[in-house]
């Protein structure tokens, strides 16, 4: 491995955990962003389900009381009955389709809710619906390790807390990113190569996400709706890009 792998690897874990340890998800977002110049996509995608899961499972503990599972129950439910089915899509969906269509519904969401603060609260499903919601987090989770976009839209437009909103975010993330990774792992997609880089992340990993998780403590209710609906715009326009460039 070169020193600049080597960098780019410990830049990519730190940067990705104090992005999870300040809302909750987007590893993803971050740290493949940084990996893909130095890593094929058959190490670098494994590595961040992995990171992903050590760094929400490391900034747990701290926002442990402010989780209301009675509220992230049908999320969750409904998000491990679609990784099953995501994961089967796998074969049979187009990606650059798919990220496109990803990446548009990512651009225009967000930025409607940032440019209309006020919330709309949709009265309609109830519980169901979120557990619906969970369910297509599931399988988008599956098919491309995209679990939380549809689950944080959902949860701004129903209006809730911060702590509500980041206790749903990180409880379903967590178990969605979990079950994929359990499912590659008994797939065999998880080698000896991609685990011996994790061991290198880890510490890189766990003191970003320590830096993100006292960085979130100190941010206003509509300052951590800003960063969340942010982060999204930014996922939105690199799967566009990534999808255009691809043609």
């Amino acid at each position: 491995m070169t020193a600049l792998t080597l960098a780019l690897l410990f830049f990519g874990a730190f940067a990705g955990g104090f992005v999870s340890g300040l809302a909750g998800f987007g590893t993803a977002l971050t740290a493949l962003a940084i990996w893909l110049y130095a890593l094929p996509p058959s190490l670098a995608v494994p590595l961040v389900l992995i990171c992903s899961i050590v760094a929400q499972t490391s900034t747990m503990h701290s926002i442990w009381q402010s989780i209301d599972f009675r509220l992230a129950a049908p999320f969750l439910i409904g998000g491990v009955a679609g990784v099953p089915l995501g994961t089967l899509m796998i074969a049979h969906a187009d990606p650059e389709v798919f990220k496109l269509s990803v990446g548009m519904l990512l651009l225009v969401f967000p930025a409607a809710l940032y440019f209309n603060p006020a919330p709309i609260v949709p009265k309609f499903g109830g519980r169901p619906a979120d557990g619906v919601v969970g369910f297509a987090g599931g399988i988008l989770g599956g098919l491309a390790g995209l679990s939380g976009p549809l689950p944080i839209l959902w949860a701004n437009l129903r209006g809730w807390g911060k702590d509500e909103r980041r206790g749903i975010f990180q409880t379903f993330n967590w178990t969605i990113l979990s079950a994929s990774l359990c499912l590659q792992a008994g797939s065999g997609l998880i080698g000896i190569d991609v685990l011996k880089l994790a061991v290198l992340a880890f510490p890189a990993t766990l003191f970003g996400a320590w830096i993100g998780a006292r960085t979130y403590h100190g941010l206003s209710d509509k300052n951590f709706r800003d960063l969340v609906l942010g982060l999204l715009f930014l996922s939105g326009v690199g799967l566009v890009w990534s999808s255009l460039a691809a043609h």
